[in-house]
């Protein structure tokens, strides 16, 4: 039988909240109907960010948004995204749908949907077509509290006080859409544009992003790590804060990928085994970050991951718009739990995307909006935010799937918050078998389950707008408690969380 063990004397690192991050680009009806939709329009908004839209991510406790790009960072110029609307270039937007991008929702608008959902900033830069110039001025635009040209255009557009810019990604994806550049060449210029990424107010520091890797491309971080470990980041603090990561899951290949709602129990485990292969590229990169970064200083940031399915028919192919079952429930618990147990590397990552594009957590049509499988995984996960990991292991876990395509039956991570309250997440990932799980403790004499929840379902299931409730977070009652231990019955296809005191 499967045991979780879990060592309350052994308190980790902490799990930063930024784990639980979201990626916002100009893509589809991610930013366009999806989270801004004007002042003048009907359905309800704060200066044109839907109202329903921002409540909702209010809800999980959205920690950090990264925008505005994606391969769209790097064609992005933030000076046709400033000043009056009616002003602002038109232009077409090449890498997703080929539609006209009116630059309506632009640096002003981003800054005030990060103010209504309480979270931090993550602004990508233009390496790709970019000058360093354009991106010292777009920095000085936002940060400077003083007297500059940029800081003048910015009061002039209605912004007196400067904002805050908690991260900043130095270019995007150079390997391919960012520029198809060696690795060799793009470290050199991350060491010469980040150096025009001014710190402006030392009390708000700008963390500096370097572009990473794609999937398991090793070299390019170990090429890129040397080039700009060349004797610079030993003397200059904050040359370097984190390296990006992208991976994405897609069940039947990068160029078929595959039905967002319809397969069979072998995709099913073909897909979670490739969610699982995000902990072997996490320990592998980390083992490279490793020989530069011995004390970890340096965040394993990874800005993109989710799955990746086919557009949902009909649609444009270009909006990447896919449906979300329970299967993208397991994925992101899946995920996110690896992400827990290596907080001692990964200090951020970002959900592509938040709303109406690959693996959102909203989806809107009109004037409704739905909250996905995904969503209520984020909802019980939030617990986690700023908490320190636990010690845990699991033992008598069997090994399950079809074929070549095996996992484990069960994944787990455990955290302790600053009252002693300890969150255990727990996935059951047979699509089809009941799970038992006993929950064995160790410094804790007796325990009281405080809040318990589940989201569960058959494998293929996702909500409609005409069906909102299909897949929600529910009350689990499937468990008993005798002193140190918690017995659990663990449905099919099923995430559970446990608020846990003593």
């Amino acid at each position: 039988m499967a045991k979780l063990h879990i060592n309350c004397e052994n308190v980790k690192e902490t799990i930063q909240p930024e784990i639980y991050g979201h990626f916002s680009e100009h893509l589809g009806r991610c930013i366009y109907e999806g989270i801004y939709v004007g002042e003048d329009s009907e359905i309800p908004n704060v200066n044109g960010m839907r109202t329903d839209v921002v409540e909702a991510l209010k809800e999980i406790k959205i920690p950090v948004l990264r925008w505005p790009g994606g391969c769209f960072a790097d064609e992005y110029h933030w000076k046709d995204g400033i000043g009056p609307k009616e002003n602002r270039k038109k232009m077409v937007n090449t890498h997703w749908g080929g539609v006209v991008e009116d630059n309506s929702f632009g640096t002003h608008e981003f800054f005030e949907l990060c103010r209504q959902l309480g979270c931090k900033t993550y602004v990508n830069g233009n390496v790709g077509s970019g000058t360093v110039q354009e991106m010292s001025e777009w920095v000085e635009y936002m940060t400077f509290d003083g007297v500059s040209p940029m800081a003048q255009l910015r009061k002039e557009n209605g912004h007196e006080e400067p904002w805050t810019v908690d991260y900043f990604g130095v270019g995007n994806e150079n390997w391919g859409c960012g520029g198809n550049m060696r690795p060799s060449y793009y470290a050199d210029l991350y060491r010469r544009y980040q150096t025009y990424v001014r710190n402006y107010n030392p009390e708000k520091p700008i963390s500096k992003i370097c572009g990473g890797a794609n999937v398991d491309d090793y070299h390019w971080t170990k090429t890129v790590l040397d080039v700009t470990h060349d004797h610079t980041l030993p003397r200059f603090h904050g040359f370097m804060d984190g390296l990006s990561l992208h991976y994405y899951v897609h069940p039947e290949g990068w160029e078929i990928k595959g039905s967002a709602t319809e397969f069979d129990e072998e995709v099913w485990y073909k897909t979670l085994k490739k969610a699982l292969y995000m902990e072997t590229l996490i320990e592998r990169h980390g083992a490279i970050m490793d020989e530069y970064d011995p004390d970890k200083k340096i965040g394993m940031i990874v800005d993109e991951w989710g799955c990746w399915f086919t557009c949902e028919p009909g649609t444009n192919p270009g909006f990447l718009y896919q449906q979300n079952t329970m299967r993208d429930a397991l994925v992101a618990g899946i995920t996110l739990n690896i992400f827990n147990k290596h907080c001692d590397r990964v200090k951020m990552a970002n959900l592509a995307q938040m709303v109406n594009v690959l693996q959102a957590v909203l989806l809107t049509e009109g004037k409704k909006m739905i909250k996905t499988p995904t969503y209520h995984v984020f909802h019980m996960y939030r617990h986690h935010q700023g908490a320190k990991l636990l010690d845990s292991t699991l033992t008598g876990v069997e090994t399950i799937g079809i074929g070549e395509w095996k996992v484990p039956e069960i994944s787990e991570s455990v955290s302790v918050d600053k009252d002693g309250i300890v969150t255990v997440t727990v996935n059951n990932l047979s699509a089809t078998n009941e799970n038992k799980l006993d929950i064995v403790f160790a410094g804790m004499e007796e325990c009281m389950v405080m809040e318990a929840k589940i989201v569960s379902g058959q494998m293929q299931d996702y909500n409609t707008f005409e069906n909102g409730d299909c897949v929600k977070e529910q009350d689990f009652d499937a468990y008993s408690v005798q002193g140190d231990m918690i017995h659990l019955n663990l449905p099919a296809c099923s995430v559970v969380e446990l608020r846990i005191g003593r």
